[in-house]
């Protein structure tokens, strides 16, 4: 089945020092239709004002992509890592056994924009590790760039899941091709832009989950960005 997570339907969570949006069921947001997808747990556009952010906390067993859209953010981590992530990098920390890190917002002035997206490994346990790289520059990813993937020396970043995620920056009278999904599970986050598909209209923040059916090229009306999560069939998010 094809479904459309609207933006507007999504979660949202508003705090003194923080404004996010909660694709999948997160925090105080809860939704029995809305829990994941194959192994895509969550997806969460943050806005962090300048000086605050996420203290100290403990993760296992998860990917964590953190992918800065502006401003810049502070992470530490228990395996020592002390570092910066300013827009145009993506960092990804598989927690394994277990890590405990913290996101602050890394300017006193600036807001931070982030999306935050957590993958399902296929194993459990296992060392935790870290890895960060510079997102590719736009006028190289009209198409789908790859960013990350479960099969090593595939994409920049080695995930633990079987799972592959691209990014595009179309412009405007871009056509896109979804890959046929041949068995695995689609899910398509539009980050910036107006893109239509099946004569449906996608906006920034809409997501689009793939079944088994085929589907339509996405033509864009607007220039933009959007993330895509090709993913093995038989995980299922909790």
């Amino acid at each position: 089945m094809v479904l459309i997570h609207e933006n507007m339907s999504r979660g949202r969570t508003q705090s003194g020092w923080l404004d996010a949006w909660h694709t999948f069921s997160f925090g105080g947001f809860r939704d029995p239709t809305r829990i994941g997808y194959a192994a895509l747990r969550v997806i969460n556009e943050d806005h962090v004002v300048p000086g605050a952010g996420f203290s100290e906390h403990g993760h296992s067993d998860m990917d964590i992509l953190t992918m800065v859209l502006s401003g810049r953010l502070r992470h530490t981590d228990t395996l020592g890592n002390e570092t910066e992530i300013a827009a145009g990098e993506l960092q990804l920390m598989s927690a394994g056994s277990g890590i405990r890190h913290a996101e602050m917002n890394a300017s006193d002035s600036e807001q931070a924009h982030v999306l935050q997206i957590w993958l399902i490994p296929d194993t459990t346990g296992g060392a935790p590790t870290y890895q960060q790289v510079d997102l590719p520059a736009a006028e190289t990813t009209r198409t789908w760039f790859l960013l990350a993937s479960g099969k090593e020396g595939e994409a920049p970043l080695k995930l633990l899941s079987d799972t592959r995620v691209s990014i595009a920056t179309p412009l405007a009278g871009d056509t896109t091709a979804l890959p046929v999904a041949g068995g695995r599970r689609l899910f398509l986050h539009l980050v910036e832009g107006i893109a239509t598909v099946d004569g449906e209209r996608l906006v920034a923040g809409d997501g689009l989950q793939v079944g088994e059916e085929e589907i339509g090229d996405l033509l864009w009306q607007t220039d933009g960005r959007a993330l895509l999560f090709d993913m093995g069939a038989r995980r299922t998010a909790a």
